[in-house]
């Protein structure tokens, strides 16, 4: 059995924007939960809640980020670069806990609502956009690169767009009164973290799950792979993310002949090519196999 990978340059996460993310959610929380509780805005203090389980997510996103470089070991094979999809997981189904717990509070005060100190809600929403609009601003590189990171820049995301919403419900409330608008901008909020949660929880367990990269086409490697000189029959197919900077393939390989070492990772080492630059795949396990009598379908149930 043959095993090879391409190196590949890897975005280097930066741990430090999260740290300066922490320190800034854990600012804003504390304000927002004092200012709700002395202006009696739900909205506020669900804000606050959610900032709060942002600053939670973000230490969880920042202890997997380090667990992730741990170098592999003879307990730990793979390392622990699948503590980020982990992470990940956590982050999403957080974010959709907290808009469960917001609804239920909004509808309650909607049916009994009471005056808001609307100046206070205001200051302490514009001071919410501004904090996460820069928290946002640091993650967003590293979120193009990193599930982990995606799901902390998500929840900043969220919260940033929440203060808007706040900001807005307050504006609303001082000039025309409308403390019901509170009840109405909280479940807004809640929706929109239940549909960003669900697309993130939903790509994190597909990868935990070892499903195929939604890219790839197996059927599309094994074409590509048949019109290698010297490669023969692709069967018995894995295809999975290791995290979101590894795809790994693992097949068994039928050769047309019965090839030395040598000539088969001149074989090999064509394949790979072709399915990194076809598909980024950048870990590759093949088994050689000649005239062996065993199933060759391309996915076989182990």
């Amino acid at each position: 059995m043959s095993h090879n990978h391409v190196h590949i340059h890897k975005h280097e996460v930066k741990a430090k924007n999260l740290v300066y993310s922490i320190l800034l959610n854990l600012l804003i929380t504390v304000a927002q939960i004092v200012g709700g509780i002395i202006s009696g805005s739900l909205a506020l203090i669900s804000d606050a809640l959610h900032n709060f389980s942002d600053v939670l997510s973000l230490v969880f996103s920042l202890v997997a980020h380090k667990l992730s470089r741990r170098k592999a070991s003879i307990d730990q094979t793979f390392g622990l670069k699948r503590a980020e999809l982990i992470a990940a997981f956590v982050n999403a189904a957080t974010l959709i806990i907290v808009a469960f717990i917001l609804i239920y509070g909004a509808v309650e005060r909607f049916f009994h609502p009471h005056e808001i100190k609307s100046n206070l809600v205001i200051w302490l929403a514009v001071l919410g956009i501004a904090v996460n609009g820069l928290s946002v601003i640091l993650l967003k590189k590293d979120a193009d690169h990193n599930l982990n990171m995606k799901s902390a820049y998500l929840h900043l995301l969220t919260d940033m767009m929440a203060s808007v919403a706040v900001l807005v419900g307050g504006l609303l409330m001082k000039f025309y009164g409308w403390f019901w608008v509170d009840s109405v901008m909280t479940i807004l909020i809640a929706v929109y973290l239940i549909v960003v949660g669900y697309d993130l929880i939903k790509k994190a367990t597909k990868m935990l799950m070892l499903f195929t990269p939604e890219h790839i086409d197996i059927k599309e490697i094994v074409r590509e792979v048949h019109k290698v000189p010297g490669a023969g029959k692709l069967h018995h197919i894995h295809v999975w993310h290791l995290n979101e900077e590894e795809i790994h393939l693992e097949a068994h390989l039928d050769c047309p002949e019965d090839f030395t070492l040598t000539q088969f990772d001149e074989v090999l080492h064509r394949i790979e090519l072709v399915l990194f630059e076809n598909f980024g795949i950048n870990h590759i396990t093949i088994q050689p196999e000649f005239k062996k009598e065993d199933p060759k379908d391309f996915i076989v149930q182990d």
